[in-house]
């Protein structure tokens, strides 16, 4: 019997090698095409170099697996194939992982991260980079999700949390983070009731928690559907900033309709 988005069969099968201890994998794509995104993610993230091999749809799909699976690191995506059903259930061969590595690498520009390191002010050694436009399109590919996912419950309010949080790693480039270690201290802003991302930002270790936060409280609020015109927002001391603060208590807040209405920032 056939049922759901992808091409699942429920059969009896005497061959082991068909089966997989993954099944419940391929639910998360489920959601991703049931929700349109793989539409969202074809018009938006565009940085194949050339026609053939996999498309963009299908590389995301795959870190998508990876990371549903546990995965710590794209070698691991190896291992997924060893069970051949799991192949058979998404309906496509799991790419390589120096293919993801070749497909991430894509989002980076050294260049933006130069100009950012030009436009220091004297005495500082942190910086924010802009984004490259492929970043830019999985920002829409994770507003979409905000929107198409809160519309299943067409809930009027949204509290939105500001958080960071810190991605040990040990490669050469890697910056001290303020808990000792090296890596990354990426920020986003949570909508806690839908469970669901709706905007982020990476940063280097060394990058202060408070530094620039309006930025991307402004595209968290952008991010959430027109259906919600009712704000709460929390975090901690990182956003105790006058320009956060008297954004949050305009009502004409840019890029927000007046009609939304939002809480004063609340301490965690």
């Amino acid at each position: 019997m056939t049922h759901g988005l992808l091409p699942e069969v429920v059969e009896v099968a005497e061959d082991a090698d068909t089966g997989t201890g993954r099944a419940g994998l391929p639910l998360g794509l489920e959601t991703l095409r049931a929700l349109g995104l793989e539409r969202v993610i074809a018009a938006h993230v565009q940085v194949r170099e050339r026609a053939s091999g996999a498309t963009e749809v299908e590389t995301v799909e795959a870190l998508v697996l990876l990371l549903a699976a546990g995965g710590d690191c794209l070698d691991d995506i190896a291992g997924l194939p060893a069970a051949a059903g799991l192949g058979r259930l998404w309906g496509r061969t799991l790419p390589a992982a120096d293919t993801l590595r070749h497909f991430l690498s894509a989002f980076h520009d050294d260049q933006l991260i130069a100009h950012a390191q030009a436009q220091r002010p004297p005495g500082t050694v942190a910086d924010i980079p802009a984004e490259t436009g492929a970043l830019q399109g999985l920002g829409r590919v994770t507003g979409a999700l905000g929107h198409r996912g809160a519309a299943q419950g067409q809930g009027t309010r949204a509290t939105l949390d500001h958080d960071g949080t810190i991605q040990e790693s040990h490669q050469r480039e890697a910056h001290p983070h303020s808990q000792g270690g090296r890596g990354d201290q990426p920020a986003a802003i949570y909508w806690v009731a839908q469970d669901l991302g709706v905007a982020d930002e990476d940063r280097d270790g060394n990058v202060p928690a408070g530094m620039d936060t309006l930025r991307l409280i402004q595209r968290g609020f952008a991010s959430v559907p027109p259906t919600v015109t009712e704000y709460a927002f929390r975090a901690d001391r990182a956003c105790y900033d006058e320009r956060v603060l008297q954004w949050l208590a305009d009502p004409a807040r840019a890029g927000v309709p007046q009609t939304r209405s939002a809480s004063p920032a609340a301490p965690r």
